[in-house]
C-alpha cells in the first residue's frame, strides 16, 4: 500500500498506541489523548497503512459503526502488525467483542482484549495500562497491578447489585441509552420490561427479610435463565426488576441474518415469550423457606414498552412500562401488560 501524502512519518516509539475510529464515541476525556504517545486515525485505510508502517505496541479499534466490516479490518491489522489489538466497545457491543477476543471453535481470535466504553484515555493509552478486558492467553508480564484490580472491583460494585448479582439501576439506564442510540441509527427495536413480585411485603413481614432476600435471588436466577444471552437483566430497587430486550448484536453483522423490524411492527414476540415463560417458571418454583406451601404461591406483575412505538428515550420507556405495571396490578396482578396498543393486551399465566 502506498503512503498517503497527508500522513506524517511515524516514529518507532516504544509503547506507542494507534487509535482507529472516532475516539469521541468511546473516551470521556478524548481531548486528553494528546498527552500520551498516541496516533489517531479515523479513516480505516489510513489506519491500516499507519499500523503497517509504525512500531505500535497497542492498537485500539473503536467498534462503533464498524459492524460487518470489523472482522476484515482486524484481519488486515493482524496481517500488517504484531501489536496488541484492543476493541473499544459500547455496552451493546460487548457480546461481539467477547466473541472476537475469545474466538469460537471454528473461528480465529481477531483481537486480544476489549474495553467497555465510555471510559478514560488512561485505560488504553497510559503506560503500564491493563484494560478491563477479556484477554485469553494474555502474557503474564501484562498482568494487572493490585491497584488496577482494585479499580476494576470498584467499577463492578458501581454497576452490580450486591444481593442478586444482576446489573443495577445505574448500569441498565446507561446501557439502555446506548442501545437506543444505536437503534435510532439502525432502525432497531428495543423493549423494556419492568416487573415486581406481587405481595412481596407480605413475604418479608411473614417470613423475615432473609427469606425475602432468598426470593429476590431466586427471581434473579430464574429470569437470567429465561432470557437470551444478550438481553440485560437488572434489579432497579427493592423487589423491582428491569430487562432490556434487544436484537442479537451478532445478527447485525454482514455475516448474519438481518433481524431488523419496521417501526410499525408489533411488540417483539421474543420479549413477550420470555416474560410469560418467567411467570410460569417463577410461579412454580420450589421455595423451601416458605414451608410446605412454598410452591406455586409467588407471582409477578409487569409492564412492557417498546422503542420507538411507546417512547423515544429511556425515561419515556421506563415511565410507560411503569404505567403498564400499575395497570397489571390494578387488574388483579399475576400478569404482564403491554402499552402502545389501542387497548392494553395482557399475557396471563395459565391457571
Amino acid at each position: 500500500m502506498s503512503n498517503a501524502p497527508d500522513l506524517p512519518p511515524l516514529q518507532e516509539t516504544p509503547g506507542k498506541v494507534l487509535l482507529i475510529g472516532d475516539i469521541r464515541k468511546v473516551f470521556l476525556d478524548a481531548d486528553a489523548v494528546g498527552r500520551y504517545a498516541c496516533e489517531v486515525r479515523e479513516n480505516v485505510l489510513d489506519a491500516i497503512d499507519a499500523a503497517a508502517r509504525g512500531a505500535f505496541e497497542t492498537i485500539g479499534v473503536v467498534m462503533n459503526g464498524a459492524s460487518g466490516r470489523l472482522p476484515a479490518i482486524l484481519r488486515a491489522l493482524r496481517k500488517g502488525t504484531n501489536a496488541r489489538i484492543i476493541l473499544l466497545a459500547q455496552m451493546y457491543d460487548e457480546p461481539i467483542a467477547r466473541r472476537l477476543t475469545a474466538g469460537e471453535a471454528s473461528e480465529e481470535r481477531l483481537a486480544d482484549a476489549y474495553v467497555v466504553c465510555p471510559t478514560e484515555v488512561t485505560r488504553v493509552c497510559a503506560p503500564n495500562r491493563a484494560p478491563d478486558a477479556q484477554t485469553p492467553g494474555r502474557d503474564a508480564a501484562a498482568a494487572p497491578t493490585q491497584l488496577e484490580k482494585t479499580i476494576r472491583h470498584l467499577e463492578r460494585l458501581a454497576t452490580t447489585d450486591d444481593l442478586t448479582g444482576l446489573r443495577n439501576r445505574r448500569y441498565v439506564l446507561e446501557f439502555a441509552r446506548q442501545v437506543l442510540d444505536y437503534a435510532r441509527r439502525d432502525d432497531g427495536r428495543v423493549t423494556l420490561l419492568v416487573f415486581d413480585i406481587d405481595n412481596f411485603k407480605h413475604y418479608n413481614d411473614t417470613y423475615g427479610h432473609l427469606t425475602g432476600d432468598e426470593i429476590l435471588k431466586q427471581a434473579a436466577l430464574l429470569m437470567r435463565r429465561c432470557c437470551r444471552p444478550h438481553d440485560v437483566v437488572a434489579r432497579i430497587g427493592g423487589d423491582e426488576f428491569a430487562v432490556v430486550f434487544w436484537e442479537d448484536p451478532r445478527r447485525r453483522n454482514d455475516d448474519f441474518e438481518d433481524d431488523r423490524r419496521s417501526p410499525d411492527a408489533e411488540h417483539p414476540v421474543e420479549a413477550i415469550e420470555v416474560a410469560t415463560r418467567f411467570q410460569q417458571v417463577f410461579g412454580h418454583a420450589e421455595l423451601h423457606l416458605l414451608g410446605p406451601a412454598g410452591e406455586g404461591v409467588l407471582t409477578i406483575s409487569g409492564g412492557l414498552a417498546s422503542f420507538p412505538r411507546d417512547g423515544e428515550t429511556v425515561e419515556e420507556l421506563l415511565g410507560r412500562a411503569d404505567e403498564a405495571l400499575l395497570d397489571a396490578k390494578r387488574s388483579g396482578k399475576n400478569r404482564i401488560y403491554l402499552v402502545g396498543e389501542a387497548q392494553n393486551h395482557r399475557a396471563d399465566v395459565p391457571q
